[in-house]
């Protein structure tokens, strides 16, 4: 008995679950195995469950990017490279495929050099007829993976709740806006992807990348900043809605009244 117990904790369960970052995976032992020699292969078949690092969850560890992380995974999964678009990270991908010894990988995502010296990228996008507009071929060898498609398109909420105080006859020297938390919601992988370092996750962390949430926050409160990134990673916006109720109001005709209110802003990318 305490033999093949013992034989049992050799061996790995044909379900995985892997923290990355802070981010968690689950996956099959055989997604890990399907690049021969690459680090992941190395782990998860040249040692033992026992050799390898876990969390308090008995979670396999590993202290990389937990977001890029899903794009190496579906690159196991079936060897192809699907990108979505305004894909910014590409450069720290390649970094992230170079540590797991991914070299097929980190070579489509190294950038190319032609005859003439001019360097240009590989296009990785998410359609293949982009590709062949762009004179170059997309290799497929297997289904394209349906949440990588559905990043071309995708909702994020911007929320916060403020306060105002309005002084005697809407007084010059009157305190408007005092936003004290930038809310945002929708798809943890949209948010991760366009607000990146300045997403604070401390009250979601386990979260997805294809679950949606709630509970992720700026780690600034300014909103044009917030507006500005969005327009930047091809988003408008497409409805707002606003509340606002007086939270103290004194029977003193010399005291200010203070409002509060709670604004949404709903962005789109087509």
């Amino acid at each position: 008995m305490d033999k093949s117990r013992a034989d049992a904790s050799q061996r790995f369960s044909e379900i995985i679950e892997l923290n990355v970052g802070g981010q968690v995976y689950v996956t099959r032992h055989s997604t890990l195995l399907s690049v021969p020699n690459s680090l992941l292969w190395t782990m998860f078949s040249q040692k033992t469950p026992t050799e390898l690092t876990t969390d308090s969850k008995g979670r396999f560890f590993l202290d990389r990017d937990g977001f890029l992380f899903r794009y190496i995974l579906d690159y196991l999964r079936d060897q192809t490279l699907v990108l979505p678009d305004y894909f910014k990270e590409k450069a720290s991908l390649l970094k992230e495929a170079e540590y797991f010894q991914l070299q097929e990988l980190a070579r489509r995502l190294r950038p190319s050099v032609s005859k003439d010296n001019s360097i240009s990228e590989e296009v990785c996008q998410s359609d293949p007829e982009e590709a062949a507009h762009a004179g170059t071929s997309l290799t497929t060898t297997g289904p394209r993976s349906p949440s990588l498609d559905a990043k071309k398109t995708g909702y994020i909420t911007i929320g916060y709740r403020g306060s105002y105080t309005i002084g005697r006859d809407i007084q010059q020297d009157a305190k408007f806006r005092r936003v004290a938390r930038i809310t945002v919601c929708g798809k943890t992988s949209l948010a991760k992807e366009v607000f990146g370092e300045t997403l604070n996750e401390s009250r979601d962390p386990d979260r997805l990348p294809e679950r949606y949430t709630s509970r992720y926050y700026l780690k600034y409160n300014f909103l044009e900043q917030a507006f500005d990134r969005l327009a930047e990673m091809g988003f408008h916006m497409v409805a707002c809605s606003s509340t606002g109720t007086c939270a103290y109001a004194s029977n003193d005709p010399n005291e200010d009244k203070i409002w509060t209110s709670y604004t949404e802003y709903v962005f789109s990318r087509d």
